[in-house]
């Protein structure tokens, strides 16, 4: 019997803060950056501790849907578009994670220019991703602390 029919990684706060504070340091100098784009909603968070990290103040998001829950859907949807740039010169496009590459495709149209970076990257979608710190295998599902909620757990042997 398999340890599970499909893997999965959950990541805690910390460990997204440390992940995502080393892909900023990545991205120094900051002075190089006019601003930041989140890719709404995964990208909100990271985006936000890079923006403090590189001490950038222009923040911005690109709206786009292309999950229904867990599942990947082959078509995407802006529902907001970027209005601080043009082109995406100087500017980073943030995601938590890169799965298919679906989400990065569509907006390197949009954005030709910028940088794009993400947390977290699997293989069908990392040649679209410029920078990345952890890579995943395709068929792992991510749990990101923003999803979860702790609660407390039974021993195995049970309580006394």
């Amino acid at each position: 019997m398999s340890w599970h029919a499909n893997r999965e990684f959950f990541v805690s706060w910390e460990e997204l803060h440390r992940a995502t504070k080393e892909l900023a340091r990545r991205q120094l100098p900051a002075e190089q950056w006019r601003g930041i784009i989140a890719v709404s909603r995964g990208g909100l968070v990271p985006a936000a501790i890079l923006a403090r990290e590189l001490n950038v103040r222009i923040v911005d998001s690109v709206c786009v849907s292309s999950y229904d829950h867990q599942a990947q859907r082959a078509d995407v949807s802006l529902i907001k578009d970027v209005s601080a740039t043009t082109d995406g010169e100087g500017f980073l496009v943030v995601d938590d994670l890169v799965d298919t590459g679906n989400t990065l495709k569509f907006l390197r149209q949009r954005l030709p220019r910028a940088k794009f970076v993400t947390v977290y990257a699997k293989p069908a979608g990392m040649e679209l991703v410029d920078d990345y710190v952890a890579d995943l295998e395709q068929e792992t599902w991510i749990h990101f602390p923003w999803d979860m909620h702790l609660h407390y757990v039974d021993p195995l042997a049970g309580a006394e």
